[in-house]
């Protein structure tokens, strides 16, 4: 008797299992690095979108087959279409409007990224799975530096934590100074003091947004007399 070799050629289930484990490790690879990053959707969110497109999409091409005849015809497109429109409502729940401030777009687009490796993976296209998966860390990775350098929109907002000595008209000064550099602030917020914190000092946060330089704000804010420290974070701290 011949031997038959075990081959993902000779056993189709072993080619689909092959095409959900690529499907599993790109999206967990997508997944870990939104983890790290503490975004709204991580390390499971998106493992789960990507597996289950990849599974999704090796139905739509071997889940029917049994049924197919002379008088019965489908389009295996079908089921993978949805995964497009129906992966939406995930992207749709992560995206959310502070004030005028939309957040969350490139979380949401990140699944979006994570839904086509899987269906890339689950159709058999390793190779392009592999890639768009580089291009997502590229773009994360390689293109923030370069959004950081680029002309800051107005209408970005960044926050700063201001603590300075009370009774001292300290709050007016920092108020017109971002003011006089063009920021408008949206929000003014006391912070409430610390354990042992000096009942003659306050902290409020600023959320501002503006064109300018938000270093060079904190900067000058850091030269008010009174005031004691100035922190700043970037909007995606929000």
């Amino acid at each position: 008797m011949t031997p038959i070799a075990l081959t993902v050629e000779a056993v189709p289930e072993l080619e689909q299992a092959v095409d959900l484990a690529i499907a599993l490790v790109l999206s967990a690879a997508i997944g870990a690095e939104r983890e790290i990053r503490q975004k709204s959707a991580g390390l499971r969110t998106h493992t789960l979108v990507g597996f289950g497109a990849a599974l999704f999409m090796l139905v739509s091409k071997h889940g029917f087959s049994d049924i197919l005849g002379e008088h019965v015809t489908l389009d295996p497109s079908r089921v993978a279409a949805q995964i497009v429109s129906g992966i939406g409502f995930i992207g749709g729940g992560l995206i959310f409007v502070r004030r005028d401030a939309v957040k969350g777009l490139t979380t949401a687009a990140a699944v979006w990224l994570t839904a086509g490796v899987g269906m890339a993976a689950g159709a058999g296209l390793w190779l392009l799975a592999a890639l768009a998966t580089v291009g997502h860390f590229v773009v994360m990775l390689g293109l923030t530096p370069l959004a950081a350098r680029l002309p800051r929109s107005r209408h970005v907002q960044s926050r700063l934590s201001l603590t300075y000595l009370d009774r001292r008209g300290v709050l007016r000064q920092a108020l017109a100074e971002c003011t006089g550099r063009r920021f408008v602030v949206d929000e003014v917020s006391p912070q409430q003091p610390g354990p042992g914190r000096d009942t003659d000092t306050v902290t409020v946060a600023l959320v501002i947004r503006g064109p300018g330089s938000v270093g060079e704000l904190a900067s000058r804010l850091a030269e008010i007399d009174g005031v004691l420290t100035v922190s700043c974070y970037d909007a995606q701290h929000l």
